[in-house]
Protein backbone atom coordinates (compact mmCIF):
# COMPACT_ATOMS: atom_id res chain seq x y z
CA UNK A 1 0.00 0.00 0.00
CA UNK A 2 1.57 3.38 -1.06
CA UNK A 3 -0.09 6.98 -0.25
CA UNK A 4 1.99 9.35 -1.23
CA UNK A 5 5.02 9.08 0.99
CA UNK A 6 3.25 6.50 3.50
CA UNK A 7 4.23 3.09 3.09
CA UNK A 8 3.75 -0.55 4.71
CA UNK A 9 6.74 -2.84 5.16
CA UNK A 10 7.38 -6.58 6.71
CA UNK A 11 9.31 -5.68 10.15
CA UNK A 12 12.54 -6.26 9.98
CA UNK A 13 15.47 -5.44 12.96
CA UNK A 14 16.56 -2.39 11.09
CA UNK A 15 12.78 -0.73 12.38
CA UNK A 16 13.37 -1.89 15.88
CA UNK A 17 15.33 1.54 16.85
CA UNK A 18 11.91 3.35 15.56
CA UNK A 19 9.62 0.90 17.14
CA UNK A 20 11.05 1.51 20.59
CA UNK A 21 10.76 5.13 20.68
CA UNK A 22 7.12 4.69 19.08
CA UNK A 23 6.05 2.52 22.28
CA UNK A 24 7.81 4.98 24.31
CA UNK A 25 5.97 8.26 23.39
CA UNK A 26 2.53 6.24 24.05
CA UNK A 27 3.93 5.36 27.21
CA UNK A 28 4.60 1.82 26.81
CA UNK A 29 7.51 0.57 28.71
CA UNK A 30 9.08 -1.98 26.31
CA UNK A 31 13.19 -2.09 25.99
CA UNK A 32 14.25 -2.93 22.66
CA UNK A 33 15.48 -6.68 24.04
CA UNK A 34 11.41 -7.13 24.35
CA UNK A 35 10.42 -5.71 21.03
CA UNK A 36 13.13 -8.28 19.69
CA UNK A 37 11.95 -10.86 21.77
CA UNK A 38 8.17 -10.02 20.46
CA UNK A 39 9.63 -9.67 16.68
CA UNK A 40 11.62 -12.95 16.48
CA UNK A 41 7.97 -14.86 17.30
CA UNK A 42 5.95 -12.59 14.83
CA UNK A 43 5.27 -11.09 11.67
CA UNK A 44 5.23 -7.56 11.80
CA UNK A 45 4.26 -4.22 9.70
CA UNK A 46 5.49 -1.29 9.89
CA UNK A 47 3.76 2.33 8.18
CA UNK A 48 6.62 4.19 7.59
CA UNK A 49 6.14 8.41 6.07
CA UNK A 50 9.69 8.72 4.32
CA UNK A 51 12.34 6.49 6.42
CA UNK A 52 10.49 7.14 9.60
CA UNK A 53 8.40 4.60 11.29
CA UNK A 54 4.73 5.99 12.57
CA UNK A 55 3.10 2.73 12.72
CA UNK A 56 3.91 -0.92 13.67
CA UNK A 57 1.76 -4.40 14.65
CA UNK A 58 3.11 -7.61 15.42
CA UNK A 59 0.86 -11.22 14.36
CA UNK A 60 2.33 -13.85 16.83
CA UNK A 61 1.43 -16.99 15.39
CA UNK A 62 0.76 -19.76 17.78
CA UNK A 63 0.70 -22.87 15.80
CA UNK A 64 -1.58 -23.55 12.86
CA UNK A 65 -5.13 -22.17 14.60
CA UNK A 66 -4.01 -19.16 16.54
CA UNK A 67 -2.36 -16.14 16.49
CA UNK A 68 -2.07 -12.76 18.72
CA UNK A 69 -2.24 -9.40 17.12
CA UNK A 70 -0.18 -7.26 19.36
CA UNK A 71 2.17 -3.71 19.54
CA UNK A 72 -0.76 -2.32 17.11
CA UNK A 73 0.09 1.59 17.55
CA UNK A 74 0.32 4.70 15.18
CA UNK A 75 1.97 7.86 15.98
CA UNK A 76 -0.69 10.54 16.96
CA UNK A 77 0.42 13.05 14.52
CA UNK A 78 -0.57 10.14 11.76
CA UNK A 79 -3.90 9.49 13.39
CA UNK A 80 -7.54 9.86 11.36
CA UNK A 81 -5.69 8.73 8.25
CA UNK A 82 -7.01 5.11 8.60
CA UNK A 83 -3.35 3.43 9.46
CA UNK A 84 -4.70 1.38 11.81
CA UNK A 85 -7.18 -0.50 10.25
CA UNK A 86 -4.79 -0.99 7.16
CA UNK A 87 -2.21 -2.45 9.68
CA UNK A 88 -4.68 -4.40 11.57
CA UNK A 89 -6.05 -6.16 8.09
CA UNK A 90 -2.63 -6.65 7.18
CA UNK A 91 -2.01 -8.51 10.32
CA UNK A 92 -5.03 -10.23 10.09
CA UNK A 93 -4.71 -11.32 6.16
CA UNK A 94 -1.32 -12.52 7.73
CA UNK A 95 -3.06 -14.62 10.16
CA UNK A 96 -4.93 -16.40 7.34
CA UNK A 97 -7.73 -18.39 8.86
CA UNK A 98 -5.99 -18.92 12.66
CA UNK A 99 -8.12 -17.93 15.58
CA UNK A 100 -6.84 -14.23 16.39
CA UNK A 101 -7.17 -12.54 19.98
CA UNK A 102 -6.31 -9.37 21.25
CA UNK A 103 -5.84 -7.08 24.31
CA UNK A 104 -7.64 -3.58 23.33
CA UNK A 105 -7.84 -0.01 24.94
CA UNK A 106 -11.39 1.29 25.12
CA UNK A 107 -9.87 3.69 22.13
CA UNK A 108 -9.38 0.40 19.77
CA UNK A 109 -12.50 -1.20 20.49
CA UNK A 110 -14.97 -0.11 18.12
CA UNK A 111 -12.42 -0.76 15.30
CA UNK A 112 -11.64 -3.91 16.33
CA UNK A 113 -15.52 -4.76 16.44
CA UNK A 114 -15.74 -3.34 13.11
CA UNK A 115 -13.11 -6.01 12.08
CA UNK A 116 -14.49 -9.09 13.43
CA UNK A 117 -13.33 -9.24 17.04
CA UNK A 118 -15.76 -9.79 20.55
CA UNK A 119 -14.76 -8.49 23.59
CA UNK A 120 -14.43 -11.56 25.99
CA UNK A 121 -12.81 -10.97 29.36
CA UNK A 122 -11.17 -7.76 31.30
CA UNK A 123 -7.10 -7.85 32.04
CA UNK A 124 -5.87 -6.29 34.95
CA UNK A 125 -2.20 -5.16 34.98
CA UNK A 126 -0.93 -5.31 38.49
CA UNK A 127 2.59 -3.39 39.57
CA UNK A 128 4.74 -2.32 42.51
CA UNK A 129 8.04 -3.50 44.50
CA UNK A 130 7.97 -6.77 45.22
CA UNK A 131 6.87 -7.39 49.15
CA UNK A 132 9.26 -8.78 51.40
CA UNK A 133 7.06 -12.51 51.72
CA UNK A 134 7.55 -15.82 53.26
CA UNK A 135 8.67 -18.94 50.63
CA UNK A 136 6.05 -21.79 50.16
CA UNK A 137 8.04 -24.96 50.96
CA UNK A 138 6.49 -26.34 48.38
CA UNK A 139 7.83 -24.67 45.13
CA UNK A 140 11.40 -24.92 44.05
CA UNK A 141 13.29 -23.80 41.07
CA UNK A 142 12.74 -25.78 37.56
CA UNK A 143 15.43 -26.80 35.60
CA UNK A 144 15.85 -27.46 31.77
CA UNK A 145 14.97 -31.18 32.62
CA UNK A 146 11.48 -29.81 32.90
CA UNK A 147 11.78 -27.84 29.52
CA UNK A 148 9.06 -30.42 28.03
CA UNK A 149 6.71 -30.36 30.61
CA UNK A 150 6.05 -26.89 30.97
CA UNK A 151 5.82 -26.51 27.07
CA UNK A 152 2.56 -29.50 27.75
CA UNK A 153 1.24 -27.78 30.64
CA UNK A 154 1.00 -24.65 29.04
CA UNK A 155 -0.62 -26.01 25.71
CA UNK A 156 -3.42 -27.22 28.32
CA UNK A 157 -4.27 -23.95 29.79
CA UNK A 158 -4.09 -21.75 26.86
CA UNK A 159 -4.99 -24.14 24.28
CA UNK A 160 -2.75 -24.07 21.68
CA UNK A 161 0.39 -24.43 20.77
CA UNK A 162 3.15 -21.92 22.25
CA UNK A 163 6.19 -24.04 22.16
CA UNK A 164 8.30 -21.28 20.30
CA UNK A 165 7.49 -18.78 23.07
CA UNK A 166 8.40 -21.28 25.82
CA UNK A 167 11.53 -21.99 23.83
CA UNK A 168 12.04 -17.95 23.49
CA UNK A 169 11.14 -17.84 27.59
CA UNK A 170 13.85 -20.73 28.22
CA UNK A 171 16.39 -18.61 27.48
CA UNK A 172 15.23 -15.55 29.26
CA UNK A 173 13.33 -16.66 32.20
CA UNK A 174 13.86 -18.32 35.33
CA UNK A 175 10.77 -20.94 36.08
CA UNK A 176 9.29 -22.24 39.64
CA UNK A 177 7.54 -25.03 39.49
CA UNK A 178 5.28 -27.29 41.60
CA UNK A 179 6.14 -31.06 41.92
CA UNK A 180 3.74 -33.66 42.97
CA UNK A 181 5.59 -37.30 42.88
CA UNK A 182 8.23 -36.09 41.21
CA UNK A 183 6.03 -34.18 38.37
CA UNK A 184 5.68 -30.91 37.00
CA UNK A 185 2.27 -30.12 38.07
CA UNK A 186 2.34 -25.88 37.69
CA UNK A 187 4.50 -23.46 37.36
CA UNK A 188 5.28 -19.68 36.87
CA UNK A 189 8.18 -17.74 35.11
CA UNK A 190 9.85 -14.44 35.63
CA UNK A 191 11.88 -12.31 33.23
CA UNK A 192 13.30 -8.87 33.23
CA UNK A 193 10.73 -6.88 31.04
CA UNK A 194 10.16 -2.87 30.72
CA UNK A 195 11.65 -1.19 33.94
CA UNK A 196 11.30 -3.99 36.31
CA UNK A 197 10.36 -7.66 36.32
CA UNK A 198 7.16 -9.65 34.88
CA UNK A 199 5.57 -12.49 36.18
CA UNK A 200 3.62 -14.84 33.76
CA UNK A 201 2.61 -17.11 32.56
CA UNK A 202 1.49 -18.67 36.09
CA UNK A 203 -0.34 -21.92 34.99
CA UNK A 204 -1.54 -23.55 37.85
CA UNK A 205 -4.85 -26.07 38.95
CA UNK A 206 -6.42 -23.64 41.50
CA UNK A 207 -6.13 -20.24 42.92
CA UNK A 208 -4.17 -21.32 45.87
CA UNK A 209 -1.60 -22.76 43.69
CA UNK A 210 -1.16 -19.62 41.48
CA UNK A 211 -0.40 -17.56 44.75
CA UNK A 212 1.84 -20.07 46.08
CA UNK A 213 4.01 -19.53 42.84
CA UNK A 214 3.47 -16.41 42.56
CA UNK A 215 4.78 -15.75 46.50
CA UNK A 216 7.67 -17.53 45.60
CA UNK A 217 8.74 -15.72 42.80
CA UNK A 218 8.04 -12.51 44.68
CA UNK A 219 10.42 -13.48 47.69
CA UNK A 220 13.05 -13.91 45.42
CA UNK A 221 12.77 -10.63 43.83
CA UNK A 222 12.29 -8.31 47.51
CA UNK A 223 12.17 -4.45 46.41
CA UNK A 224 12.38 -5.12 42.72
CA UNK A 225 9.51 -3.32 40.03
CA UNK A 226 7.50 -6.13 39.62
CA UNK A 227 4.35 -6.52 37.24
CA UNK A 228 1.69 -9.08 36.65
CA UNK A 229 -0.93 -9.17 34.44
CA UNK A 230 -4.14 -11.38 34.84
CA UNK A 231 -7.44 -12.15 33.96
CA UNK A 232 -10.15 -10.46 36.01
CA UNK A 233 -12.18 -13.85 36.17
CA UNK A 234 -8.88 -16.11 38.20
CA UNK A 235 -9.71 -13.61 41.22
CA UNK A 236 -6.24 -13.16 41.88
CA UNK A 237 -6.28 -9.17 41.19
CA UNK A 238 -7.85 -8.66 44.63
CA UNK A 239 -5.01 -10.85 46.46
CA UNK A 240 -2.14 -9.19 43.87
CA UNK A 241 -3.30 -5.80 45.55
CA UNK A 242 -3.26 -7.08 49.37
CA UNK A 243 0.34 -8.34 48.12
CA UNK A 244 1.12 -4.40 47.55
CA UNK A 245 1.13 -4.76 43.75
CA UNK A 246 -1.56 -2.16 42.65
CA UNK A 247 -4.10 -1.95 40.23
CA UNK A 248 -2.54 0.01 37.66
CA UNK A 249 -4.67 -0.21 34.20
CA UNK A 250 -5.37 -3.29 31.76
CA UNK A 251 -7.69 -3.76 28.63
CA UNK A 252 -10.31 -5.68 26.97
CA UNK A 253 -8.91 -9.18 25.59
CA UNK A 254 -11.26 -9.83 22.49
CA UNK A 255 -11.13 -12.80 20.02
CA UNK A 256 -12.12 -13.35 15.71
CA UNK A 257 -13.14 -16.61 15.04
CA UNK A 258 -15.72 -18.33 13.33
CA UNK A 259 -16.67 -20.66 16.63
CA UNK A 260 -15.94 -21.20 19.73
CA UNK A 261 -12.41 -22.56 20.30
CA UNK A 262 -12.80 -26.88 20.76
CA UNK A 263 -10.48 -26.92 23.78
CA UNK A 264 -9.30 -29.82 25.69
CA UNK A 265 -10.86 -30.42 29.46
CA UNK A 266 -7.81 -29.81 31.79
CA UNK A 267 -7.62 -29.02 35.23
CA UNK A 268 -4.75 -25.98 34.42
CA UNK A 269 -5.22 -23.02 33.86
CA UNK A 270 -3.26 -19.10 32.89
CA UNK A 271 -3.84 -17.25 35.72
CA UNK A 272 -0.95 -15.07 34.83
CA UNK A 273 0.07 -13.33 31.20
CA UNK A 274 3.54 -13.84 29.87
CA UNK A 275 2.32 -9.90 28.55
CA UNK A 276 -0.92 -8.64 27.60
CA UNK A 277 0.94 -8.96 23.91
CA UNK A 278 1.69 -12.62 24.11
CA UNK A 279 -1.41 -13.71 25.80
Amino acid sequence: MTAGRVTLKTMTAEHLTDAVELSRHVGWPHRREDWELMQSLSQGVVVQEGERVVGTILMTPYGGDAATVNMVIVDAAMRGRGLGRKLMEEALARAGRRICYLVATQEGLPLYEKLGFAATGTIVQHQGRAPSVDTPAHVSWGDDRDHARLVVLDRAAFGHDRSALMCSLRERAKFAVVRDAGDVQAFAAIRRFGRGLVIGPVVARKLHEARCLVDFLLADSAGELVRIDTDESTDLGEWLTRRGLAHVGGGITMRRTAGEPKNEPTPHRTYALVSQALG
